[in-house]
């Protein structure tokens, strides 16, 4: 499925999950309580089962607009925006493999072979 552009949720925003979260079954409903970042925005959402999450990327969350114009087959026109910008270096970022934390998180592999190195540095093993 090609990536398209999608415009930033606000804070009170009602949305449901794309995909299984932590606790979290695919298309429970929920509210946008926190909006945070600068170039890489996340979500804090209240889901209607109670679970509080955060660190939720905007491509795991839809509105009833997203999921209308899916089933219309209507794609988003690029806004301009610079989450247009930054698809490039994620994937770039991901192709070596990677892990998904519980709350969706995405971890890219070089990242965990840091991780990895340091602690033997550290421990001398």
């Amino acid at each position: 499925m090609a990536k398209t552009a999608t415009k930033n949720l606000r804070k009170g925003d009602k949305v449901v999950t794309t995909v299984d979260l932590r606790n979290v079954p695919e298309g429970t409903a929920g509210k946008v309580i926190v909006v945070n970042g600068l170039t890489w925005i996340r979500y804090w959402v209240r889901f209607a089962n109670g679970e509080v999450l955060g660190s939720i990327s905007r491509d795991k969350l839809a509105t009833k607009q997203d999921l209308l114009d899916q089933a219309n087959g209507v794609g988003v026109e690029a806004a301009g925006d610079a989450s247009s910008d930054d698809g490039g270096g994620a994937e770039a970022a991901d192709s070596g493999g990677g892990v998904t934390t519980p709350n969706g998180t995405f971890v890219a592999q070089i990242h965990i072979d840091r991780a990895k190195a340091a602690r033997a540095r550290l421990t001398g093993g």
